[in-house]
């Protein structure tokens, strides 16, 4: 495997990326030149928000292809084209072959929620002290238990005790990966809806929910029917707050509406957007996020 590596400016990146495309290449990426520098430039915007720009000022275009004459070739052609203008051949390197399975697992250790629950994928052990664990492996879908988001939902569900949910009617808005629903099957809840616009993550959660022995069922936001005692949605804030009438509609009598997906600047626009409908509370935060219940 070897790997052309180019550098171009902002205008040119995905004209340079079409074109290493159909030159062959097995992948092109593409990272910010001045990373780690103080010419960085911000690229992603908050959550909810459009990006300040639409690419960096310089960036690294690195493209694989399956043999160094490929990659030769391709550089050669790429700098007689117009729009190679104000790009530069860096080189070309070779790549040392690794397991990369191994090397991505090696990135995603278990995930402590408390000192008893924990996240574990596949390919580790449950540390000793764990007495409920979720089997999660990254996925398509959000929600592996590494946000902070994820994690504040789950230490909820935990701190609430042993069995809490067994007599409850329990919802996941925005499932994702499931793991919100999966968690509260391991504290007893027993009758789960998990639902989500994505079908991907339709999918995902019917799979980690069989991968951790639990039963729910998962669809389309439609799926959601009637009240449930413990509504769960860890979006965003923006929908989060568009979704006020609906969410609080499905939170039965006494129930309990748990949000994550909130920065903590957030917190008083989501306040005022449920006021008619609920008193919500700061009950968590990590990391600049929040998490937000009431009880109503």
């Amino acid at each position: 495997m070897f790997e052309l590596r180019l550098m171009a400016p902002e205008d040119r990146v995905e004209m340079l990326s079409d074109a290493l495309d159909a030159l062959d290449a097995l992948s092109v990426s593409v990272e910010d030149a001045d990373a780690q520098t103080d010419a960085e430039q911000a690229l992603f915007g908050e959550p909810g928000m459009p990006p300040p720009k639409e690419g960096w000022q310089r960036s690294r275009v690195i493209a694989l292809f399956a043999e160094e004459a490929l990659a030769n070739e391709a550089a050669s052609l790429l700098a007689l084209q117009d729009f190679f203008e104000g790009c530069t051949v860096l080189g070309v390197a070779n790549v040392p072959e690794q397991d990369w399975v191994r090397l991505t697992q090696s990135q995603f250790a278990p995930v402590e929620i408390t000192p008893e629950f924990w996240i574990v994928p596949t390919w580790h052990e449950p540390p000793e002290q764990a007495k409920q664990v979720i089997r999660l492996d990254p996925g398509l879908a959000f929600g592996t238990g590494t946000h902070p988001t994820t994690r504040m939902c789950l230490r909820w569900i935990a701190r609430q005790g042993e069995g809490a949910f067994a007599k409850q009617r329990v919802l996941d808005y925005g499932c994702g990966s499931g793991i919100l629903a999966i968690g509260a099957a391991k504290f007893g809840a027993r009758d789960i809806d998990a639902v989500d616009i994505d079908e991907a993550a339709v999918s995902s959660t019917r799979l980690n929910a069989e991968a951790n022995g639990t039963s729910l069922n998962a669809g389309l936001p439609d799926a959601a029917k009637g009240t449930y005692d413990t509504v769960l949605a860890n979006i965003l804030a923006t929908p989060l707050r568009l979704l006020a009438p609906l969410l609080r509609s499905h939170v039965a009598p006494g129930g309990s509406l748990v949000m994550a997906g909130i920065l903590e600047r957030q917190a008083d626009e989501l306040k005022e957007a449920y006021a008619p409908y609920a008193t919500l509370e700061v009950s968590d935060s990590e990391d600049g996020w929040i998490l937000m219940t009431a009880r109503c």
